[in-house]
């Protein structure tokens, strides 16, 4: 980042000299840090969607030109070439390692795959009908009152163990969040497998029958971890940077983090889609909903196409499309009618010009919803493996901010638009 230019800005007759910097990639950010100071007013940015919050390294977008980059490599050869671990690696300590260090890694992440065994009791606490979200906002909080040895963010060692511990442990968790509401036993994990295949064990095996994930499925489920693994500053990754901006423990962040990516309009996307797929129903009734996509005056919309930071396409797609095709070749669509009218609305979405000018390509999480469905996962399931997918990039983005001397509590100002100072009427003069 470098301090070439000026703006300025005029208030009231007076000027104010702001400095502009100039980052490695993006636009210019024009710094107001000393604005109030110097000039007694705020900036208004509802959503901060023109504020940059931080100064960050670790993943740059460029909607426009439909680019993610995660320490400078594109998704899709991650996506493609590496794996989920490795990329892990990647975003937490910014360059890809050499097979030593991943060795010893994917040795540390196996060796924190199980829980403590107390931490059983917080499942049985909640009900069978509870959303596996909730379950995981609970116990991931919860982590704290076990692993005290990694709470203290003053000491490096304790933030790195507590980094590894969440990267190891939210599989597990989430895998027995899903378990708990479909009333079978958990399933513990097993070290001689990786991290995609150890989850689909945990979340479909039973102890009358193994269950041993077909290498396609698994190859699948990790892009899914990896696509997912970090998005810049968005909703739930600010929410992590909120929170452990106030020293809160890393546990405790994380677990802001998955309440925030519960939201329907953050982590809910691949869940809406699958919902609108169940809504049409069959193939039959696909041109009826096509045309009230294209009726301005019809509030339906197709989920799952198009997205709001990618204007173009969404890199992340292409990858998973080839992953959505591999697993309906393998597990076929004949008997599926969701499955029929995802691949069949997708045919139709690539060739019609409606959807071509508005540049509304299918995203990733309109494929991410077709495999996850295909595998036989339950829509309620959606989200909590996103949060296992996200988990990583939330703590890259933690360690970071607590390692930025610039960085202070978070503490957004406001316009007021209540009333003015008032004196307090006794009731009965109300």
């Amino acid at each position: 980042m470098t301090d070439t230019k000026t703006a300025k800005l005029s208030i009231n007759d007076r000027d104010f000299d702001l400095p502009v910097y100039s980052p490695t990639a993006g636009p210019d950010v024009i710094d107001i840090t000393k604005l109030y100071g110097q000039a007694g007013v705020f900036t208004h940015d509802p959503g901060f969607t023109s504020t940059s919050s931080c100064e960050s390294q670790i993943t740059f977008i460029d909607g426009d030109k439909g680019e993610l980059l995660h320490r400078g490599y594109p998704i899709d050869q991650l996506a493609k070439d590496s794996h989920y671990l490795e990329v892990c690696y990647l975003l937490l300590y910014g360059e890809l390692p050499t097979a030593a260090e991943l060795e010893d890694f994917e040795t540390r992440v196996t060796r924190h795959t199980m829980i403590h065994e107390q931490m059983h009791n917080f499942f049985r606490g909640f009900r069978r009908d509870a959303h596996p979200m909730a379950t995981m906002v609970g116990v991931v909080g919860a982590m704290s009152a076990f692993y005290h040895d990694s709470t203290d963010i003053a000491d490096p060692w304790q933030r790195e163990v507590a980094s590894i511990r969440m990267i190891a442990k939210m599989p597990t968790i989430a895998a027995m969040a899903y378990k708990y509401s479909i009333g079978q036993p958990f399933v513990y994990p097993r070290n001689d497998l990786d991290y995609a295949t150890n989850f689909l064990r945990m979340c479909f095996a039973v102890p009358a029958e193994e269950y041993v994930p077909d290498p396609v499925l698994s190859r699948a489920m990790d892009r899914i971890f990896t696509l997912h693994a970090d998005h810049e500053q968005n909703a739930s990754t600010s929410t992590v940077r909120l929170a452990g901006s106030s020293g809160a423990n890393p546990f405790a962040c994380i677990a802001a983090g998955i309440a925030c990516l519960w939201g329907p309009a953050h982590g809910g996307a691949n869940q809406a889609c699958l919902e609108m797929l169940h809504e049409i129903g069959t193939v039959d009734r696909i041109p009826e909903y096509i045309a009230r996509a294209k009726d301005k005056n019809d509030p339906f919309r197709l989920m799952g196409f198009g997205h709001r930071v990618y204007k173009n396409f969404d890199p992340r797609a292409k990858v998973m499309k080839e992953s959505a095709d591999e697993v309906l070749d393998l597990l076929g669509v004949e008997n599926n009618p969701t499955l029929q009218v995802a691949k069949e609305l997708e045919k139709i979405a690539l060739e019609d010009s409606y959807f071509a000018d508005k540049k509304l390509y299918p995203n990733v999480d309109f494929y991410s919803g077709i495999i996850l469905d295909a595998m036989g996962f339950p829509t309620s399931m959606f989200t909590p493996i996103f949060a296992v997918s996200r988990t990583v990039g939330w703590i890259a983005q933690w360690k970071e901010m607590l390692n930025d001397p610039a960085a202070k509590i978070g503490r957004p100002r406001q316009l007021y638009t209540g009333p003015t100072k008032r004196n307090y009427v006794d009731i009965a003069k109300r």
